[in-house]
Order: C-alpha cells, then structure tokens, then sequence
C-alpha cells in the first residue's frame, strides 16, 4: 500500500470526491474555499467558484454539474462557470445548511442537511428527483448529515451523523427512492474522531473517512471493523475509489484552521491511496 500527496491546491475544508467514469476526472470542493475542483486525465486542475458554501456536488448526465449549496441545489456550467437555482426546501433557512450527497443509480441526487451550529438535530435527508424542483424529504433528526452510499446490490442505504459518531444503516427502496428501517450500523466513538465521507467497494464494505481520528477505516457489512489505515494528516474529509480499474482511493483533507486551530503543512491536502486489493464502484451521474 501507499499513501502519495497529489500535486494540487490545498483546500481550508477538502470534502465530496467524485470520480466520473465516463471523462475519467476527479473532481472535489472546498466547502468553505466555495469552490470546486477538477484534476483532468493530463494532470491539469481546474476550479470554478461558486456563489455560497458548497455541501456536495455530482456529474450530469449532459457532463455539468450540480452543486449543493446553503441554500439549495444549483446547476454548474462548467463551459461558462455559470451557477443557477435548481431546487430547493422550505426547510432550508438561516440555521441548516445542505451538506454531503451522492447519487443513487437511478440517478436522484440524495442530499442531507446540516444544523449550521452543529448543536440541534435540525437536519434532513432529502432526495432530488430528475426534472423536480423541489428537494423531496426522507429523513430527519440528524445534526451534522455525512458520508451516504449504497451497498452494490441498491438495497442498504449507509448514511452518518457526525455528532453523534455513528453510521446508520436503511432499507432503500430503488424504485422509489424512499428510506425505512434506520438502524446503526458502525459507531466511531472508539476511533479518534467523526464518521466523514464515505464510500462502498465490490465486497459490500464501506469505508469512511474519520475525520479527526486521522485514519479511514473500512466496515464489513455486519458492521463490523475489517480495516484501519493511518492517514498523514487528522483530517481527512472523505474518500473515493477512482482510476481507470477503480482501485485507486482518493482522500481530501481539511485544515483545522478553520476552527481556530493551528494548521500543519499537509493539512488540506489531497491523497490517493494505491494498492489497496479492492475496487470501488462507478458513481453514477444525475439525471433520468
């Protein structure tokens, strides 16, 4: 296994891999740098900002994106760098923010919100549909919203809240889009640190980012902790599998700077991770 620093600017909250099959780039954002970033095939990194902080984003099917900002989901240009409301909530106000999302492979975006003091369980769950515009709720009673994915078979639905350090485990209805059955599936009480970003592989594990604890660890599918990787830096924000056999495991990090804290050289930086013996699975693209 091992661990390389990549070459690209350092982000104050490094968070939301995406790597797209289909134009083989990794894209991520900086939440509150409001921004996104693009690393091309050829080594060149792209960015483009956006008008609020950044919760998330995910790939079109026409190649754009769409971006989950505080107050809604917009659509990105990436052509022209243009940022348009798509869809939004009610529940969305001056004390809850969008935070992480992916999307499901019938290709809704699903999207929590955050309480923005991280103090009350104000969050939500949301689903955006192709063509809707409004964000459909799923869930609720969540403080800060991490790290959703799907086992390979579309029916288990991984889903965290970082205040409480635990990952939670639905039934996930495919043709629907609906959620039932919230259980906890992992806490991360003993690991150092906050369930982040997420992902799954081919075997059905899920591996998470634990920010603050400075490793990932990877879950078996009765919840059940297979694997610990040390990280170089305490905050890594999530992780990806990428490259051309979806073997290669990219992991943006944060800078306690953010909070007040002092900063190291690495933090903020972004990592990949060769090596590892397992495969992800493609992200899909949003859209019918």
């Amino acid at each position: 296994m091992q661990i390389t620093r990549l070459d690209v600017p350092q982000c104050s909250i490094g968070e939301g891999p995406v790597w797209d099959v289909q134009s083989a780039n990794l894209y991520w954002i900086d939440i509150l740098g409001k921004c996104v970033f693009r690393l091309s095939a050829d080594g060149q990194t792209t960015r483009w900002d956006v008008p609020q902080i950044i919760g998330s984003m995910a790939i079109r099917r026409d190649g754009n994106a769409i971006v989950a900002l505080a107050n809604g989901v917009h659509s990105l240009d990436f052509a022209t760098g243009a940022c348009a409301p798509l869809a939004t909530s009610p529940e969305l106000n001056e004390q809850v923010q969008l935070a992480d999302g992916k999307v499901d492979r019938r290709g809704r975006f699903i999207v929590g919100s955050s309480d923005r003091g991280m103090k009350e369980a104000r969050g939500k769950l949301f689903v955006l549909d192709p063509g809707a515009l409004e964000l459909r709720q799923i869930d609720g009673d969540i403080f800060l919203a991490n790290g959703p994915c799907w086992s390979p078979d579309d029916r288990t639905f991984y889903h965290a809240d970082s205040i409480r350090k635990l990952i939670y485990a639905y039934d996930y209805d495919i043709g629907h889009g609906v959620v039932t059955n919230r259980r906890p599936f992992a806490s991360t009480e003993e690991l150092g640190g906050i369930p982040d970003g997420a992902t799954v592989d081919t075997d059905g594990c899920v591996w998470s980012a634990i920010c603050e604890g400075g490793k990932l660890v990877r879950f078996r599918p009765d919840g059940s902790l297979d694997r610990i990787i040390e990280m170089p830096v305490k905050l890594p924000g999530s992780v990806m599998f990428g490259g051309p056999n979806l073997d290669r495991l990219y992991v943006p990090s944060l800078s306690p700077a953010f909070m007040g804290r002092t900063a190291d050289p690495l933090d903020g930086s972004l990592y990949v991770i060769d090596g590892l013996g397992v495969q992800g699975i493609a992200e899909p693209r949003f859209g019918a």
